[in-house]
């Protein structure tokens, strides 16, 4: 399941890496690829969210597949 996640953080890091290159070209990036990075962001840090919290629950002995992903108001609302 870690595997599955780290996949899934590197296929949304190569969109956004993508979508940043295509910035750099000196046009910049439309509405919709400005909407796309947001979402990837987000999405970003949903997976390391779960990650963290399946660590977690690793440590403290119980079952990582019970974490479960939060969603995107919860988890773009935490305390730094």
């Amino acid at each position: 399941m870690d595997i599955d996640i780290a996949t899934r953080v590197n296929e949304l890091s190569e969109e956004e890496e993508h979508l940043y290159e295509r910035a750099g070209d000196g046009r910049g990036l439309g509405a919709e690829d400005i909407e796309r990075l947001q979402a990837i962001k987000v999405e970003l840090d949903r997976c390391y969210d779960l990650l963290h919290q399946r660590e977690a629950r690793r440590a403290a002995g119980l079952d990582p597949t019970d974490a479960q992903a939060r969603p995107a108001d919860i988890v773009e609302h935490y305390q730094q």
